[in-house]
């Protein structure tokens, strides 16, 4: 019971199955996004990214933006 006047949280076991597999398949994809961007930004040369790696190694930890933002901005073509 909420007492606060905001909203209760929900446990995983009040989601139904299609909410638990939603939640499952965008964790996915942002773990996907993540990896596939930090595993690049280690192999590219400095050279061919916009700004400090390091900065950019944690732009990618911010939820599905960081790594898009990358992708779309953060590199250089060869």
């Amino acid at each position: 019971h909420d007492t606060e006047g905001t909203m209760s949280r929900r446990r995983w076991s009040d989601l139904t199955p299609a909410q638990r597999a939603a939640i499952a398949s965008a964790a996915a994809v942002q773990i996907g996004l993540a990896a596939g961007a930090w595993y690049d930004l280690g192999r590219r040369p400095a050279a061919l990214v916009r700004g400090p790696k390091p900065v950019w190694a944690l732009a990618i930890a911010v939820n599905v933006v960081g790594p898009i933002a990358y992708f779309t901005v953060g590199r250089r073509r060869p």
